[in-house]
Parts: structure tokens; sequence; C-alpha cells
């Protein structure tokens, strides 16, 4: 399989072997990975993209092994993209996930993918939109995206998933929960995790009231509030409940078309402005104009703003000329 087209037909026909290179292709990027998704697309099959994030610690790795051992006893295919902080030395992720999901890791019904952040902010790289596509159009029917933390600014998630499960637990200190209050918009579902830990109902009550001083404009749906302890599996089932019902009421109110529209959009203008990036040659040579005009912005005799779309213009002009040769 050396092209797309012949990669693409062997995930669609249900290939683990070709899924398992065909991410691999997506997160190296470049050429194969826009030609592989260009051939995935129109194929993608109907799926429900669960974003799971929460603050480093929340037990996160361990809940998404839960939902994956719940689902599949519904009899449900699971597609798992564990976004990892990256190598500071290879720049690829740190597998910690996949150790902490070996109990599913057997199961030709679960796929788990990790894949590094790249330094992305928000948590997710260019290619875990990719890689979605892939696991979407291999037929999986529950993709869940494990994100590595979430801030205030850190809200990627929702442009990616149709239904986001925000985890808290409690005994992580009041930095957290000041956390709590600058994402609870992008949740849909909350999960207090570790439920058996001292401090599990203040953090509920908290919660609670957070929610009912929240107001809801995207749509009707009240975020519910699930208490579980995921390594013990409890409350896991109750939770899967919540994710699935949320998925009904998508559909039910016509609110998942909204949705799909903006993650396309996200996804569109994140896309332009890295190819645009892309064709932004670097500060190589002296005779370069960007090198004289950088120079002239050092010299406060250009402003940044003019300096920037003389670039794009030349980077313009550029990708034109390469067109007619």
């Amino acid at each position: 399989m050396t092209n797309g087209h012949e990669l693409a037909a062997a995930i669609l026909s249900g290939s683990i072997r070709a899924l398992a290179r065909g991410l691999t292709w997506v997160e190296a990027g470049g050429p194969r990975a826009e030609a592989l998704v260009d051939a995935l697309y129109g194929h993608a099959r109907p799926a429900h993209i669960v974003g799971i994030t929460g603050a480093p610690g929340a037990g996160k790795s361990t809940l998404v092994r839960a939902l994956a051992v719940e689902a599949r006893a519904r009899g449900l295919t699971v597609g798992v993209l564990a976004i990892d902080p990256s190598s500071p030395f290879s720049g690829g992720a740190i597998l910690g996930d996949r150790i902490r999901m070996n109990e599913v890791a057997g199961d030709a019904g679960v796929f788990i993918r990790s894949m590094a952040t790249r330094g992305v902010l928000g948590g997710l790289s260019r290619a875990a939109a990719d890689a979605v596509d892939v696991l979407c159009a291999a037929g999986r029917q529950l993709v869940m995206v494990e994100t590595v933390g979430v801030g205030q600014d850190e809200v990627d998630i929702m442009r990616v998933a149709h239904t986001t499960v925000v985890v808290s637990v409690p005994g992580l200190g009041d930095d957290i929960q000041a956390l709590k209050a600058g994402i609870i918009e992008i949740a849909d579902i909350h999960a207090v995790n570790k439920a058996d830990r001292e401090g599990a109902q203040r953090t509920i009550a908290e919660l609670s009231v957070m929610l009912a001083m929240g107001t809801r404009k995207r749509d009707a749906w009240e975020p519910p509030l699930v208490s579980c302890v995921a390594s013990r599996d409890e409350g896991i089932a109750a939770l899967l409940d919540e994710v699935t019902r949320h998925f009904e009421h998508l559909h039910a109110t016509g609110e998942i078309h909204v949705r799909e529209r903006r993650i396309a959009q996200a996804r569109v203008i994140r896309l332009a402005q890295s190819l645009v990036a892309e064709t932004l040659r670097p500060l190589d040579r002296d005779d370069d104009p960007l090198v004289q005009d950088v120079e002239r912005v050092a010299r406060h005799e250009l402003s940044p703003y003019r300096c920037a779309r003389a670039l794009l213009t030349r980077a313009s002009d550029r990708e034109r000329a390469s067109s007619h040769v």
C-alpha cells in the first residue's frame, strides 16, 4: 500500500494493520496524510466523537478504559485517541496512556492510539482531527479523544468532539476549583472521578452550584453531573448512559448539524493557517527581502502588520508562479 487510495481501501475494508499505518501517516503529516484524508473523507461512517478532558491527575485514562469496556459490553466498536505530552527528546508521544489501557488493548473491537501534542495550544495537534477521520472511516462507532489536560484557553476539544466530558476529581486544590469556573461552558457532561475520596461531596456540591448559576445558550441541554470511581468501574454505566443520551439529544434537536458545522469551520480555518505557514520560507539568506523587512521592523521603520502582509503577498506570488510552471 504505497498510495492514499490503496491504504484508504484497506482501512475501509476493516484491516487493523491498514488502520495503524493510516494513523502513522496522518501523524507524520505531509502529502501522504492529505491524500489519505482526501480518499477517506467522503466515506467516513457516522460515529459519536466524545472528548474527555480535565485537569492532569483526574484519572482520565482510567475513565476512558472503563468507558471502552462498558461500550464493548454494549456491542460498540471503539477508537481511542490519547493525546500525550510530546517527548522533550523525540517530539513523539509518551505512551503512558497505552500502558494504562492494557486491559482493553487485546480486544480487536478497541483500537488505541497515542498521539503527541507537539506543543499545540489546547492539547490537540492538526493530526488529531485527521486521526479521528481515519478511525471513523474504519467503522469505529464510539471515538474517544482524551486530552492532556485543560485550561481556560485550552478548549480545542469542543472543536473536535460532539460531546465533551469534563473530568474533575476531589482534592486537587483551589486552583483546580478555579479552573472549573473557566471551563464550565464547554462541558456537556461533568464527571467527578475518584468519588470515593475525601472531599468528593464538596466537589460535587461546588459543581452543582456552578451548574445552577450557569447559562447554556447553545441549546436546552442541561449538563448532568455523574460521580464515579473509574478504577473500580463504579458509575461508568451511568456515565455512558449520559453520553448516549446527549448524542440522542443532539440528533433530536438538530444541534448535531450545528456542531458539525462548527467543527468543520474550526478545522478549515486551522488548516488554512497551517498551509499558509508552510509557504513561508525561513530566514536563511541575508538577501531574502523578509530579512531586510524584519530589520526594518526591529528599527521601527516598518510596522509588524505591513511586514506580515508583505510576506503573505510574496508567498502568494510564489504559489501562483509555481502553479503556472
